[in-house]
């Protein structure tokens, strides 16, 4: 875990690939875990700490926290109504079509834990386990590697719609090809963050590097 920007009001830090956001087990540390240790002002109370933006544990990358309240509020309105921006940076294999496109497509999570893409529902309903659309936009910007703006936040949404459109994360086991002789992480980073500030109103970027 790496600080990237703190203030009164919240935190960032770098997540190595392999740490949890969140876990409920007392056997294993996370990264909210780690955080809260941080904060303890050793009065005996649990520090004000509240996750915003989230990433999945085999992804390396920047995480936002919120310190108050108001901050997480405002913070996860933004995240709903698309004010923040989030990109991504991947590696992937097989030929990438474009040089840029907007991927749309539309997931389910099953009860293993495994997204799938399905067809565009013709009566598109609202319920837990119905069909979601989901957006990004990828830019190439080496051999293979892709910079990608997520516009909707779904369970392993990029490494689903990257693997459909022919391009599979490097080191994705899940949905991408098996390779035992592939040591290396999942490539896949949570690169950059622009929100506003909910205490200044400033534009603020944040990058993983």
């Amino acid at each position: 875990m790496k600080i990237l920007y703190e203030d009164d009001e919240i935190i960032a830090v770098f997540k190595e690939a392999g740490l949890a956001v969140q876990l409920r087990s007392a056997l294993q540390m996370d990264l909210e875990s780690m955080l809260l240790r941080r904060l303890d002002r050793g009065d005996g109370r649990r520090p004000e700490l509240y996750v915003v933006h989230r990433i999945d544990q085999p992804v390396e990358g920047l995480v936002l926290f919120a310190k108050t309240k108001e901050a997480a509020a405002d913070l996860t309105r933004q995240l709903t109504d698309g004010r923040m921006k989030k990109i991504y940076k991947a590696r992937v294999e097989g030929q990438v079509p474009k040089e840029e496109d907007t991927l749309e497509d539309y997931l389910v999570r099953d009860a293993g834990n495994v997204t799938r893409i399905v067809p565009k529902p013709k009566n598109p309903s609202k319920g837990r386990n119905a069909p979601k659309k989901s957006v990004l936009h990828y830019r190439k910007v080496g051999d293979s590697e892709l910079l990608i703006e997520l516009f909707t936040g779904r369970h392993h949404q990029i490494r689903v719609q990257l693997a459909n459109a022919g391009m599979p994360i490097v080191g994705d086991r899940k949905y991408g090809k098996t390779d035992p002789a592939y040591r290396g992480r999942l490539m896949l980073t949570a690169w950059q963050l622009t929100f506003i500030h909910p205490k200044t109103k400033k534009m603020v970027t944040l990058t993983a590097e």
